[in-house]
This record gives structure tokens, C-alpha cells and sequence, in this order.
């Protein structure tokens, strides 16, 4: 990629942003804080993948999905019952009625492993399953809702019923879900104990590389022609369809990447908590996912980071302290921000903080500018002028008559 194209791609600004994030999460998190509370903060981050796929489906695509939480859930649980397999192996398992199966399925008086767990004993399977589920069920909806023109409000609210649909099926279906406990016990990954501190080090360094790839293909997304185009869809979705562009394959492939955002974000958290379970599917998580996005900014990929850790740090602390009043706090919040702050977080660094750091910037510019020396007129020959060369003599041929002789 030329220069200039990489600068159309990552502006000053934006590759600022990306500077201080990783900065903060990369050196100063884990240099002030210590692993329970790095731990934690490895937690937030899971959510901020969410976050980042609801900007590009809700704020540049205007795709407002209330049941985020579902596809967090598919990549929490994927990994989860992977874990799960490798945690009952007969020897850990030998004081079950039926040994070599999850303990609350021998509690449910299931007397062999269901067919569809099977497959989840493979790790290369569970990693491809984290990806192709979630895009394979989000496509499934895409294509239900968008080739029907349906989007807008009752987008929003299928989508919640979704998500509680999937819960009720979660809570239901125990004996192979775990029920309202969830997957939980997870102690290993391929024979490594995911529970001492050097691999929550490892999760959590890893949770960053992962989050800033998706930062990533988000920002490519939103630099694309698919980012102008769901811009345009957003803005004037018949305008855009007159001239000649299937809106809905734009609105499935954009809401498909937002669920495999979500997903990788869910099998991060399972393997940093330790469990998964339906209270991370619903209604309320999913709508709190929004409320993250909203926060940081929704027309910022960077901004709905910050969210994310803005909102659960402020969540984690209020729930101490009241733990029955943290849920009306979150809707003030929410609605806070929607009246008096619609674009975020980044919408006030835009509007107040943005201008100063250019002005910063640009005066730094014209100093280190007027610091360089002024190079010399001509490189080779220092400050002499290059020699001039004579003309040729012009041909005779080539003059008019007259001029040729000199009169006698």
C-alpha cells in the first residue's frame, strides 16, 4: 500500500487514537494494576468487540441490534463446551453415575453425550465454530429481515426477542445447556491451567492483539466504499437503492460482521472468567451493549472502547456500593447521554479537546520546519549556478533568405 494510501486509510487523528489505546492497555493497565484487577479489566474488553460491531452496524449503518447478547452468548458457550469436554475426562470424572460426560448432564440423568457436543472435543473445530455459528445464524436473520425491508424500530425489537428466546432455550434445555447455572468449572485449555496468573496475563494480552484487530478491519470497513455506501444506506436508503446498489447484501454482511465480532468477544470472556451462562445472553446485556456504544461514541470505532471500559468500571463500582440501584443508574446514564452528548465520548474530544491537540500538532510542525537548514539552490554544485550551456548554431538551411548573407 502507497503512503498516500495508507493516509487516507488511517488519518492523523485516528492513528493518534490508536497510539494512546494501545499505550494504555498494552503498558500502563498492566504496569498500575494488579492481576485481580487486570483480570477484570480483560473483562471489559471482551464487551468493547461488541461495541465495535454495533458501531459499524448502528452508527455507520444504521442498524440498531438490541440482541447483541445472543451472539456474545453463541462465543462464550462454543468455547465453553470445549472447555467443559476437556474438564470431564473419565479420571476427572469417575464419580459420576456415567463418567466421561459434563457433571449437569449426569445430574439430568443424561447417560451419554449428546451428538451435537461431539464435535467440540476438537480445539481446531471450536475456533472455526466461533466464527462460522454466529455469521451463519446472523446471515440467517439478515436475509429473514433485510430481503423484507424490515429494519427501523421493529428490527430492534425482533432482534430483543431473539435474545430472549435463546435465553429461555438456555435455561430450558439444562440437562445439555447447563441451565440458569451456565457451563461453569473450566479449568483447562489443551492440559494448560487457564486459572493461574500468568494465563490471565497471556488471556488478557491476547484479548488486546484480538481487539485491536478487529479495530482494525472495522477501520478498513469504515474507509472503504462499504463504509460510504453504509453511510449513504443510513442516511438515504431509497436514494441508494434507485442507483442500482442491493441495500440488503450491504446490511446482512455488515450485521454478519458485527455478530463475529461479538462471538470472538464471548469465547474471550469465557476463557478469562472461567464460565458462561444465559445472564450474558438476554435483554439487559444486550441493551447494555448498546448503552457501551453510546458512550464511547457510535460513530467511534476507538470511542466505543472507551466505553466499554468507562461504563463497566463505573458499573462495577456503583454495584458495590448499591447493589440494587446500578440498573437505574445505567438507564439515567443511557439517557444522559442520548439528550446532552448524542455522539459520546469522542463526540466531546471532536468538539473540544480535537482542535487543541491539531493546533498542538501543527505548531510542532511549523518549529521542527523552521529548525531545518535551507538546502542549497543547486544539490551538486553547492551554491555556484550550474554552468550555462551554449546554444547550437542554427542551421543555415533553416533561415529565411535575406538573412543569410550580410549585405556587401
Amino acid at each position: 500500500m502507497s503512503y498516500q494510501g495508507l493516509g487516507s486509510l488511517m488519518p492523523r487523528n485516528d492513528i493518534l487514537g490508536f497510539i494512546v489505546l494501545a499505550l494504555i492497555l498494552l503498558v500502563v493497565l498492566p504496569l498500575s494494576l494488579d492481576i485481580f484487577r487486570l483480570n477484570l479489566v480483560g473483562k471489559y474488553l471482551t464487551y468493547a468487540f461488541v461495541a465495535v460491531g454495533l458501531v459499524l452496524c448502528w452508527g455507520y449503518g444504521g442498524i440498531l441490534s438490541l440482541g447483541q447478547g445472543v451472539f456474545f452468548g453463541l462465543g462464550g458457550y462454543t468455547m465453553a463446551m470445549f472447555l467443559k469436554l476437556e474438564a470431564s475426562d473419565p479420571e476427572s470424572t469417575k464419580i459420576q453415575s456415567t463418567p466421561g460426560i459434563p457433571d449437569f448432564m449426569d445430574w439430568n440423568q443424561i447417560t451419554e453425550l449428546p451428538f451435537f457436543w461431539e464435535p467440540f472435543h476438537s480445539f481446531g473445530f471450536t475456533l472455526l465454530a466461533i466464527i462460522l455459528v454466529p455469521c451463519l445464524f446472523g446471515y440467517i436473520i439478515g436475509v429473514a429481515m433485510f430481503k423484507r425491508r424490515v429494519g427501523g424500530v421493529y428490527f430492534a425489537i425482533i432482534t430483543q426477542a431473539l435474545a430472549a428466546i435463546l435465553t429461555i432455550l438456555i435455561i430450558g434445555q439444562q440437562g445439555y445447556t447447563g441451565g440458569v447455572n451456565g457451563i461453569t468449572d473450566l479449568r483447562t485449555l489443551q492440559g494448560w491451567d487457564i486459572r493461574t496468573d500468568s494465563a490471565k496475563y497471556f488471556f488478557y494480552y491476547l484479548c488486546v492483539v484480538l481487539l485491536f484487530v478487529c479495530l482494525f478491519i472495522a477501520q478498513f470497513i469504515r474507509k472503504s466504499k462499504l463504509g460510504r455506501l453504509l453511510v449513504a444506506m443510513r442516511d438515504k436508503e431509497d436514494r441508494v437503492r434507485f442507483s442500482g446498489y442491493d441495500v440488503s447484501n450491504f446490511k446482512i454482511f455488515v450485521f454478519c460482521i458485527g455478530a463475529v465480532f461479538a462471538a470472538v468477544g464471548g469465547a474471550m470472556f469465557t476463557l478469562q472468567v472461567g464460565f458462561m451462562s444465559p445472564t450474558l445472553v438476554g435483554i439487559v446485556p444486550s441493551i447494555e451493549m448498546v448503552i457501551f456504544c453510546a458512550v464511547g461514541g457510535r460513530l467511534s470505532i476507538v470511542g466505543a472502547v472507551y466505553g466499554a471500559l468507562i461504563v463497566n468500571y463505573a458499573k462495577t463500582s456503583f454495584s458495590e456500593s448499591f447493589p440494587e440501584l446500578w440498573l437505574f443508574a445505567m438507564g439515567g446514564l443511557f439517557i444522559a447521554v442520548v439528550m446532552a452528548f448524542p455522539n459520546g465520548l469522542a463526540g466531546l474530544y471532536n468538539t473540544y479537546v480535537g482542535p487543541k491537540v491539531d493546533a498542538w500538532l501543527a505548531g510542532l510542525g511549523k518549529q521542527k520546519s523552521a529548525v531545518l537548514p535551507r538546502p542549497p539552490e543547486n544539490p551538486g554544485l553547492g551554491n555556484n549556478p550550474a554552468p550555462v550551456k551554449p546554444a547550437a548554431p542554427v542551421p543555415s538551411s533553416s533561415l529565411p533568405q535575406g538573412v543569410l548573407h550580410e549585405p556587401q
